[in-house]
């Protein structure tokens, strides 16, 4: 096959240290917007952001070329140092962990929704609920003692 062809789709998710409500209501579009142009800026397509207080979402494109990991560490990196110097206030940091699962082309467009909907979400469910229940949907084996 003379050309290369992908479809790397993840669905990201990651929290600020210790679960710190730090996103505020007031800034959190921009950093959802901050995010998306990262990501755009690291070479990935961005095609969801969303989160509330504690943790975000995004749905990326990435290439084959991108190491998952340090897409993470950039896209986290970044993002802390924009809050600092945007936002300001207490220190903002995000966990070091994050979850990836992979995306196949017919559950792209509810996987948006779902990262659209997070506000709604989490009035009836914790970001910890959210997570087990994803873990275990995809198969991940997981230590309870690290999900916190």
């Amino acid at each position: 096959m003379p050309s290369t062809y992908t479809g790397l789709h993840y669905h990201l998710v990651f929290a600020t240290r210790n679960r710190e409500p730090l996103i505020a209501p007031s800034w959190r579009a921009r950093l959802h917007d901050y995010l998306g142009g990262t990501v755009r800026g690291l070479g990935a397509i961005p095609q969801g952001v969303g989160g509330v207080a504690d943790h975000v979402h995004l749905l990326v494109g990435l290439k084959p070329t991108h190491c998952l990991a340090d897409f993470m560490r950039e896209l986290k990196k970044a993002s802390s140092i924009w809050v600092a110097d945007t936002v300001g206030g207490p220190a903002f940091h995000w966990q070091e962990g994050y979850a990836a699962f992979t995306v196949s082309a017919p559950a792209r467009a509810s996987v948006r929704d779902y990262i659209a909907r997070q506000e709604e979400h989490h009035r009836r469910k914790t970001f910890r609920e959210e997570l087990v229940a994803f873990l275990k949907r995809t198969e991940i084996e997981f230590d309870a003692r690290y999900l916190d």
